[in-house]
């Protein structure tokens, strides 16, 4: 008894430090803190007026939207990209949403805690056409632009030396920096995760003349992360990308969400709220993932206006498709 006892007072202790945590805080000052890219298509882009558009930024939106039934009650910070940990850290945001690869290194050692993958990528190279350079393999000697800060270094360093190759590598501070070399001719390659490449692509005089090679060189699960030290703000954090991912393989979207609730299946009705008490565990109202669909969208929503084959970008699902369809999203149930 004395064993239970302490166990439940631990419990009670932890809740109370819990519930003067991050999710308190952010409900005092209205709004949630975002860190995102500077600038990268279909991740987090601003427009001329300030308005964000982007996975990442849509991530953030459907928190705020489970917080405070109001997508629009987020606060974007642009962040460098060796810059993006500290200013976690130091508070400037309770997330950092930023097409950020989750390393073994950054997981135990900075003090940060990943969410989950919300979108599966992997390094390439971009070369002008006018080379003629069909594979990574003909890359000998090649000068490559790249972003300081990143893991592309080290994967670009990993995959000449595997392959017995000689290189020369050129850093810049900002992505627009590398970008406007790489487009002036200074380097032969490009080379960043593949997403990136096609939005590179996008940005340079003449796309056309300029062709993303086969390669995939790494793996790079891109997610978002959070603090260590509050679990239950890393909970809600995690299971708004949960929620977003069950949506799309239960079939709820943002149009259908409303007749969804009177689904007579178990699974929507928990995860819309209709059934169990899941959103207060999680210091939300039970409705909160409806709120989050009936905002946002669910995932491949989100994947599709902002990838997908429609847009400027026109990047298939691939990994990034469910389960149930080839490929790695997958999310534990509601239950």
């Amino acid at each position: 008894m004395r064993v239970l006892a302490l166990a439940a007072l631990m419990f009670a202790f932890g809740m109370a430090v819990a519930s003067a945590g991050t999710l308190e805080q952010v409900k005092a000052r209205g709004y949630l803190g975002c860190g995102v890219n500077e600038g990268t298509p279909g991740f987090s882009t601003p427009d001329a007026k300030g308005n964000w558009t982007g996975l990442d930024v849509d991530y953030c939106r459907g928190i705020a939207a489970a917080i405070f039934n109001d997508k629009t009650k987020v606060r974007f910070t642009p962040t460098a990209s060796q810059e993006r940990f500290a200013a976690l850290q130091a508070g400037q945001f309770e997330v950092l949403s930023r097409n950020t690869t989750w390393t073994m290194d950054r997981d135990v050692s900075l003090g940060l805690e990943f969410i989950g993958v919300d979108f599966y990528d992997g390094q390439g190279f971009m070369v002008p056409k006018k080379l003629g350079i069909k594979s990574a393999l003909e890359l000998n000697n090649a000068v490559v632009c790249t972003q300081t800060g990143t893991t592309t270094e080290l994967n670009a360093a990993d995959f000449f030396r595997t392959h017995k190759m000689k290189y020369k590598i050129l850093v810049y501070q900002k992505e627009a920096e590398y970008l406007a070399a790489y487009d002036m001719g200074r380097c032969d390659a490009d080379t960043t995760d593949k997403s990136g490449l096609y939005g590179d692509r996008l940005r340079l005089k003449n796309p056309e003349d300029h062709v993303v090679l086969p390669e995939t060189i790494s793996k790079e699960p891109l997610g978002p992360s959070v603090r260590q030290g509050d679990p239950r703000w890393a909970d809600l954090c995690r299971w708004v990308l949960f929620a977003l991912i069950n949506a799309e393989e239960l079939g709820i979207t943002s149009k259908n969400a409303d007749a969804m609730r009177n689904s007579p299946s178990p699974e929507i009705r928990r995860l819309l709220g209709k059934e169990g008490a899941f959103g207060r565990s999680l210091g939300l109202t039970d409705d909160w993932a409806y709120r989050i669909i009936k905002q946002v969208g669910n995932y491949g929503e989100i994947f599709e206006r902002n990838f997908g084959m429609q847009t400027p970008l026109k990047i298939e699902r691939g990994l990034n498709n469910l389960w149930t369809k080839g490929g790695l999203m997958y999310a534990p149930p509601i239950r």
